[in-house]
């Protein structure tokens, strides 16, 4: 019956084949056997088809194939480190099905081509072996089939496939091959086909746009299958794809020779081409047509007009300069484990992005399909592709050096035309012998101008990393030799300024510099997402982080841990953003993440999650406040101020737009809950393109403000959507410490005693002496699993309505006003302690689930006390945020206010605490 439907198969697909027709869709239904011990094909197989059988385009994944998972979820490897495989498969897996090409096409040449595949391909028609075989990562797998078929004739075509690693180019990681994001899927992925071709034909048109000149370089390539040359009219022709322009066409006269050649043409494009970038993402159409003995092989290739190049350390764009939005994209998919093959799917991540404010998006160690370049090729995204390679070893094996060098030709041949196709790297984070990489990136750049070339993105080999190599177009990096470009080097260290840049960092550097991977804040995770997994990947991690938490009755914490985290994740994006922005030597940065990367240790540092989809945490319109082509910026030297200080800023502006901004007027507020307070306009003739500095200040005095606030600055640009604002804090000067009847220690024996008494106490052990976990400011970096020697914490969680909050005001997150605080504390693990409230709670990481806390509350025999592993004692008028944390809680516990539950066993604690401590007040 099975052969039966194969043989019916067979005739509709003939039969549909018209004489004009030349191109066989083989995707359907296909019968496949696995074998993992690479037995090879039996004679008994030979000429016959499987059993089992599967749809390809697919993968044995979503066949179901393979070992069945059997892990639970579990808080511990391999459960943690990335989503499950419901199936996994790494072997060899032959697919098999009948087919017949038309009996029109015995004068043509056929040619299979398997969009993609892992990572190893052979093929058999019947029982015979067709000639070589195809092992790229990024690109078609291409065979001859000419000798093996006859049309109009039944066929068994027969494909090995083999998904083991061929080559020392992956550390496990890097994303062509991997099951950290993309799994190491065995299969056939994108369009399968079977091509009728001249034997005197077009093999191939790469065009060279040359936008000074006005003209476009076509380098055009023949096969000549005859024993001898042919007279041929060659002929190209372009068109707008808008409509908008039909440019005359070239013919030229010529003789094909016998075997492969190519010519070169130049092409005139008018007067007035259209330029493609991101706000004018115009696209042309080449029509390439070459006749020769009354046949005809034509080649239709989409370019884009655009001059992409650098002067020193700026990247310009047809003569703008560019400035690079970006984020990462490491072949994350979690319903399929692959990569879309449609525009569709491509699309959305794009708009996803563009949402956000984006404009780039980077490959890491890895090259995207066709579809990925031409939705971005009509979105206006600029890509940066990258080979498929991260690893410490290069050039100890020779074969992985030759596996690269011709990955990167096939790269060229098939997506070098795509205007998206903007920066080219030759991997990730790279180690080895840099000479082979050097003369890489050379031969690369003496094959194809149309792109900007980079060593490495990033990296940490001895003596490089630091600076440019000497033939990087551009540059990308964490740090220079001069210091950190990235905040996660300095955010924790130094306290909140926002009138730094990275400018002297980058002194010196006179080629484009990216900064790279920044952010990697960590976000706990949104355990809504589960029922979203309904494809190939099962999301142990998440299961097991949602059985802890029902376990320790924590899981109605968890919409609440993931928006503490995340909104403290957010601020710290907008001030990574922004310090590029203000550094006039920058050419743009790639996030890592703007959305989840569900790999290497479960690293939720995404303010979307791994589907492109909001988490809830900020929309698009108010992150595209700091990420647009426009960005109002503004500079001032600290978050906390005293109302007897004044409040001084300087305004500035990133233009990246399409157009110069002449006669604007900036206006900037700043707002007490929605009132101005203070505002003022500044009038600009021009905002030219790139940095604007020293537009304006603004300088007020903060007296009006008589009580603990927190204020909002912003500054916009009048008859436009640019704005941008910021949060500062002002605490009264010269406020007293009240203590009323309130007993202050540092001894937990003194607490305790006065405690007995029934007194009212504030217990505030020396931090730097307790027993918990470091106190920091920003989270968990990337994952706790995969660096797990790090404070685990991610973020204050609070209740801004508590009464001891009444005169510190705070959202239910941590903002820059709790640096001081959370840098001089430890974190208490509070698991152990019955009864009682936290008022200020750390949130955990997900690996450990604990109750956190760093300012508590409860009745104690018969006393009430308040434990805060906060410092409120050190220097107190230099540390106005511990001083305004002080007098608002003992204005608290002096009201009738404060009454706490009963803490139970307040004594069985004691050992989290010096007990020498002798610092009562």
């Amino acid at each position: 019956m099975k052969k039966l439907l194969f043989s019916l198969l067979v005739i509709i697909l003939s039969t549909s084949c018209s004489s004009e027709k030349k191109q066989l869709d083989i995707s359907g239904e296909w019968t496949v056997r696995l074998d993992s011990t690479d037995v090879g094909i039996k004679e008994s197989w030979q000429g016959n088809l499987f059993e089992t059988s599967m749809q390809l385009p697919g993968t044995t994944d979503d066949a179901g194939l393979g070992t069945p998972n059997a892990l639970e979820p579990a808080l511990s490897k391999p459960q943690l480190l990335y989503l499950t495989r419901l199936h996994s498969y790494v072997g060899v897996a032959w697919y098999s099905r009948e087919i017949s090409v038309p009996a029109q096409w015995n004068d043509k040449e056929l040619f299979l081509d398997l969009e993609r595949a892992l990572w190893d391909t052979q093929v058999w028609v019947d029982n015979k072996k067709v000639e070589g075989h195809e092992e790229s990562l990024s690109t078609p797998h291409r065979y001859n089939l000419t000798p093996y078929m006859t049309c109009g004739k039944k066929h068994i075509l027969t494909i090995r496939v083999d998904n083991r690693k061929r080559y020392d180019i992956s550390n496990g990681m890097a994303h062509a091959y991997t099951d950290h994001t993309q799994i190491k899927w065995n299969g056939i992925l994108g369009d399968m086909t079977v091509r009728a071709m001249e034997k005197i034909r077009l093999e191939s048109v790469q065009l060279y746009p040359d936008v000074k000149n006005k003209q476009v370089k076509a380098v055009i390539s023949f096969s000549n299958n005859t024993p001898a040359a042919e007279h041929a009219l060659l002929s190209m022709k372009v068109s707008a794809k808008n409509g908008s322009q039909q440019l005359e066409e070239q013919v030229k006269k010529m003789d094909v020779k016998a075997g492969a050649s190519s010519v070169e043409l130049l092409y005139n494009m008018g007067d007035n081409p259209i330029l493609w970038n991101e706000f004018t993402p115009e696209m042309y159409q080449a029509t390439v047509t070459l006749e020769a003995n009354g046949r005809v092989s034509e080649i239709k290739e989409d370019f884009g007009m655009r001059q992409l190049e650098t002067n020193g350390d700026k990247m310009l764009m047809n003569n703008k300069p560019l400035f690079l939005r970006g984020t990462l994209e490491c072949c994350i998919f979690p319903l399929t484990g692959t990569p879309p093959m449609n525009k569709e799917g491509w699309q959305k991540v794009y708009a996803a992005a563009k949402e956000y404010g984006l404009n780039h998006l980077r490959f890491h160690s890895w090259c995207p399909p066709e579809a990925a370049f031409e939705a971005a090729d009509e979105m206006g995204f600029y890509l940066q592709v990258e080979l498929p390679a991260w690893v410490l070893t290069i050039g100890q094996d020779s074969s992985a050096v030759r596996f690269l060098r011709e990955e990167a030709d096939r790269i060229i041949k098939n997506y070098g035309n795509h205007p998206s196709f903007c920066l080219w790297s030759l991997g990730n984070e790279l180690q080895g012998d840099f000479t082979i990489l050097s003369a890489m990136l050379d031969e690369l750049k003496a094959k194809d101008n149309r792109h900007l070339y980079v060593t490495t993105s990033f990296t940490f080999e001895g003596g490089h990393g630091g600076w440019p190599e000497s033939n990087d177009d551009f540059f990308v990096t964490q740090w220079t030799n001069k210091g950190w470009v990235r905040g996660q080097g300095v955010f924790n260290q130094l306290s909140p300024t926002f009138d730094k840049d990275y400018s002297e960092s980058v002194a010196g550097i006179q080629v484009p510099l990216i900064t790279h991977e920044i952010g990697q804040y960590s976000v706990y995770p949104d355990l809504t997402e589960i029922s979203k997994y309904t494809g190939v990947l099962k999301p142990l991690n998440f299961m097991a982080v949602k059985n802890d938490l029902e376990k320790k009755k924590l899981l109605d914490k968890a919409p609440d841990y993931l928006m503490a985290s995340g909104k403290l994740a957010a601020i710290l994006y907008k001030e990574e953003i922004e310090r590029a922005l203000k550094t006039d030597g920058i050419s743009g940065f790639q996030l890592l993440d703007l959305h989840d990367f569900p790999g290497q240790g479960t690293a939720l540092v995404g303010l979307l999650n791994a589907f492109w989809e909001s988490k809830g945490i900020i929309d698009g319109k108010a992150f595209r406040e700091f990420c647009s082509p426009v960005v109002p910026l503004l500079r001032f030297p600290k978050a906390v101020y005293k109302n007897d200080e004044m409040f001084q800023a300087k305004i500035e502006l990133c233009n990246y737009g399409n157009d110069i901004l002449t006669n604007k007027t900036l206006h900037w507020d700043i707002l007490d809950k929605g009132r101005s307070v203070k505002h003022g306009e500044i009038q600009v003739g021009e905002l030219k393109f790139g940095y604007n500095g020293k537009l304006g200040e603004i300088s007020v005095p903060l007296t009006d403000i008589q009580n603990a606030s927190k204020l909002e600055v912003c500054v916009k640009v009048i008859g436009t959507d640019y704005v941008n604002r910021w949060n500062i804090w002002v605490y009264p000067e010269g406020e007293k410490v009240e203590w009323g009847n309130v007993k202050y220690t540092r001894n937990y024996d003194q607490a305790m005693a006065w405690l007995n008494e029934g007194q009212k106490v504030l217990f505030n052990p020396d931090w730097k002496k307790m027993k918990g976990i470091e106190g920091k400011f920003v989270p968990v970096f990337w994952s706790p699993v995969h660096f797990p020697n790090q404070a685990g914490t991610m973020g204050v969680l609070c209740n801004p309505a508590h009464k001891a909050l009444a005169d510190f005001p705070t959202d239910m997150h941590t903002d820059w006003q709790w640096w001081d605080l959370n840098k001089n504390s430890k974190t208490m693990i509070t698991d152990s302690i019955q009864g009682g409230t936290p008022i200020v709670e750390m949130v955990d990481n997900f690996t450990n689930n604990r109750r956190l806390a760093s300012l508590y509350e409860g009745k104690v025999h018969g006393g009430k006390l308040v434990l805060a592993t906060f410092d409120l004692q050190s220097d107190l008028e230099n540390r106005p945020v511990a001083k305004q944390m002080l007098v608002s809680l003992l204005k608290y516990m002096n009201s009738t206010d404060f009454d706490p539950t009963i803490i139970e066993n307040f004594e069985e604690i004691k050992d989290m605490f010096d007990r020498n401590s002798k610092q009562p007040v």
